[in-house]
């Protein structure tokens, strides 16, 4: 039980980090390789918020959201406009997006260990034990599960319910289409992407509560995040979740049972058992 509550616990933040890939990719059609960096980012912000200001890590999302936003809106107006006008298909929009992306990853990278320095960063918030059906645990880690479950179950109903979401989703199923019925499908691709790295952001702040972190190990959720879209179905919410906590599970599991050191192996293995036996994601539809 110990090891499902953790996995839980883990998967939930992962889910909040991968919502913000899935946006830009999803919708935007940016795959975005910085994605990491911009969580790192929005740790870094925390982390400065709490230690210089005293101010809690969960109120300092109200800075870091907001900054994230206008930050990734910039980024995609003067950086990936460009390429999204000049691409004559997805495929080389894709293509093209990574390579800027990849190269934005280093930018970011460079800016903070400029800003920040190469160390490692960690402050204590919350840090106190609460028992769980008879287990102990991490406070920090349960708040942040919590604030992540509020965020995604927010954002779901956004999209699902409201006639601003649903235009989103649209646009993610098909952008041709959805311009043919009125919607302006470029300034929803700008909002996505802006949208995609504030919650990237807010999860950065969240994690930066119980994890240690410096400038450089952005990467790391990259990959994680991408293998959660992947896994869980491009575009698809309720997928993103579902092998969110799965990779939460299997992390967690082969950490404790096996070897920390497998905890990247673990969850290739299931990113390439999803790819094998289900291309289309958790929730996708053959030939979809």
């Amino acid at each position: 039980m110990d090891i499902v509550i953790t996995g839980l616990l883990l998967g939930g933040t992962y889910a909040l980090i991968a919502m913000g890939l899935n946006l830009q990719y999803g919708v935007a059609r940016i795959m975005n390789l910085a994605n990491g960096e911009m969580l790192v980012a929005g740790a870094f912000a925390a982390f400065w918020v709490f230690t210089a200001g005293q101010v809690s890590p969960l109120l300092a999302i109200f800075f870091v959201a907001p900054l994230a936003f206008v930050a990734n809106w910039l980024i995609y107006r003067f950086m990936l406009l460009p390429l999204v006008k000049r691409a004559k298909n997805r495929g080389q929009l894709e293509v093209d997006s990574i390579l800027a992306t990849f190269g934005l990853g280093f930018v970011l990278v460079g800016i903070m260990l400029a800003t920040f320095g190469g160390e490692y960063f960690a402050y204590s918030y919350l840090a106190e034990p609460v028992i769980i059906l008879g287990d102990t645990f991490a406070l920090n880690r349960v708040v942040a599960f919590l604030m992540a479950v509020v965020l995604c179950a927010l954002l779901y109903l956004w999209m699902n319910k409201t006639r601003p979401g649903m235009a989103v989703r649209a646009v993610a199923v098909n952008p041709g289409s959805a311009g043919l019925v009125g919607i302006d499908v470029r300034r929803l691709s700008a909002f996505a992407f802006a949208l995609g790295g504030a919650v990237t952001a807010t999860g950065g702040a969240l994690i930066s509560t119980f994890l240690t972190l410096d400038a450089s190990i952005g990467v790391i959720f990259t990959m994680k995040a991408l293998i959660i879209v992947i896994m869980g179905g491009v575009g698809d919410i309720r997928g993103t979740i579902l092998a969110a906590l799965c990779l939460g599970l299997a992390e967690t599991f082969v950490a404790s049972v096996i070897d920390p050191g497998l905890t990247l192996a673990a969850a290739y293995l299931m990113f390439i058992l999803v790819l094998l036996l289900r291309p289309q994601g958790l929730f996708g539809r053959q030939g979809s």
